[in-house]
């Protein structure tokens, strides 16, 4: 069985950007769609719209990987697959323990799309006595009581928290303990970890607050202008010799 353990993606060693790194799984995305419609080849303009970034950074990207495609031909999509999915460690299969099996966590752990892109779902750890045995996506939740031997069972290295925020960093503190080196974070909260600890946050209210923040402005940009009543215009005469200096403003 694989555990996760026996291998690390080569990312950092090979001196590839943390951003390269993160735009890495949007080209895997859109080749993989390339692939499963057999397209053979592909134009780094045509996969750079796919994935939305621009052609230019897409081939710098590519250059860390090696990759530079063929003039007049492209990239072989194929190929681009194995290469990008072997960068990321994806060629093997990563066991994930989610803990805090609440509708979030539920969710996840019914997700279908993990399996394809490398990722099992090994086990589900909940605080509720009451959900022990409870089967979720046809696994059944486990308590945190036995979390050291499930993340060792299971040779876990990738944990995914889904608990309240209260519970996040203890949760994350007995993860890393059992050997936990990766966590992907749901909770609305910031996990101190030690170094060699990987954490990536998801708060979905932040990506909303970002989304309203550019509703209020298209909202702003089209929002017609309130009608105004002109204003009488404000004339202030200049004295002239010999003349009255409250005279009349010309017409």
């Amino acid at each position: 069985m694989a555990t996760g353990r026996t291998h690390r993606p080569a990312t950092r060693s090979r001196g590839i950007p943390e951003a390269t790194v993160a735009r890495l799984p949007l080209y895997l995305r859109a080749l993989t769609a390339l692939s499963e419609r057999s397209v053979p080849t592909v134009s780094s303009e045509e996969l750079a719209t796919a994935a939305g970034v621009n052609s230019a950074k897409l081939r710098k990207d590519f250059s860390y990987l090696g990759s530079y495609g063929t003039r007049g031909v492209g990239y072989d999509v194929e190929y681009l697959v194995y290469q990008i999915s072997r960068e990321l460690g994806l060629t093997q299969d990563w066991p994930v323990a989610i803990v805090g099996i609440g509708n979030l966590g539920a969710a996840l752990a019914n997700y279908g799309g993990f399996a394809s892109r490398g990722f099992r779902v090994a086990a589900l750890i909940d605080a509720d006595p009451a959900m022990a045995g409870t089967p979720v996506a046809g696994i059944a939740v486990q308590h945190t009581d036995d979390l050291d031997r499930i993340i060792s069972d299971n040779g876990v290295s990738i944990g995914v928290i889904t608990t309240p925020p209260g519970a996040a960093q203890q949760v994350c503190d007995r993860l890393v303990a059992a050997g936990v080196t990766s966590i992907l974070n749901f909770a609305p909260t910031v996990l101190s970890v030690p170094e060699g600890v990987d954490v990536r946050k998801v708060d979905l209210s932040i990506e909303l607050q970002i989304l309203a923040f550019h509703e209020q402005r298209k909202a702003g940009r089209t929002r017609p202008r309130r009608a105004t009543t002109p204003r009488p215009r404000r004339c202030v005469p200049r004295p002239r010799a010999g003349r009255d200096p409250t005279g009349t403003c010309p017409p």
